[in-house]
């Protein structure tokens, strides 16, 4: 897909060293730094994983001056796409676990799944995450898609030191009626937790991690409640992008791709 300076290359997974290289990288940033749960097995592996990795295209970001071992460390950004179509035909979409998404599952127009974005802490900071969207944009485009989503984390599972954040999504970036994903009932948490004369803005955005308000600049918007994963250890709310209703500048980057 793309190439950056003949150091990074950025591409889908060919083959299942390529999905082993995603999950150790997986496992290095969500369970080493952030705390996840897995198996004991995978502990042994080294790996973070699940039964919806078979059904997911894998966009790869690749650092081609590290010289490639068993543990993958030359895989050093990943993101996890799930096309409708594919859903449909395997296990179904990885957040229908934790939001309603008949909204979407119902929708005429495409959309694909995002998930497990992460960069290596050592390319953090750099052209990682433009490249792998960039990649991402030649990904929506080939496949015609016009609605991306999916669970967007903040670090940590209790709720009460996010109000502000929780309540700043809701009252600036709660997503149209026909988009509106709902926080299944039995774990649904109300992202209204205070009235916005209350909202203390620079906290709220202190709080809110810089992925999630990239994807608010480009004109997302994010699902009714919350959820709190007890096994990744986050807070978790649903974001959407309709590219019909994205910003002109990100729109005009799929469009220039496109050409």
């Amino acid at each position: 897909m793309k190439t950056d300076a003949n150091r990074f290359e950025v591409r889908l997974a060919k083959n299942d060293a390529d999905i082993r290289a995603a999950q150790q990288l997986r496992y290095r940033v969500f369970v080493e730094e952030m705390g996840a749960q897995v198996s004991e097995q995978d502990h042994l592996q080294k790996i973070e994983q699940d039964r919806f990795d078979p059904y997911f295209d894998h966009l790869l970001l690749i650092d081609k001056t590290i010289e490639p071992d068993d543990s993958g460390h030359h895989v050093v950004g990943v993101y996890r796409l799930m096309r409708d179509d594919a859903a449909r035909k395997g296990v179904g979409f990885y957040g229908a676990s934790e939001y309603d998404l008949s909204k979407l599952e119902n929708c005429a127009r495409k959309s694909v799944e995002l998930g497990r974005s992460c960069i290596s802490r050592a390319h953090r900071g750099g052209v990682g995450m433009h490249l792998l969207w960039d990649g991402l944009g030649d990904y929506v485009t080939s496949n015609n898609i016009e609605i991306m989503f999916g669970v967007a984390s903040f670090h940590g599972a209790d709720i009460a030191p996010l109000k502000n954040a929780m309540a700043y999504l809701h009252h600036n970036y709660l997503a149209p009626e026909d988009l509106r994903v709902k926080a299944q009932d039995r774990h649904y948490i109300s992202l209204n937790q205070m009235p916005v004369d209350r909202i203390d803005r620079k906290a709220a955005l202190r709080q809110i991690p810089s992925l999630i308000k990239a994807y608010l600049r480009l004109g997302g918007f994010v699902g009714d409640g919350a959820f709190i994963d007890h096994d990744f250890n986050t807070v978790d709310v649903c974001l959407i992008m309709d590219t019909k209703r994205m910003v002109t500048k990100y729109r005009d980057f799929y469009a220039r791709n496109r050409g």
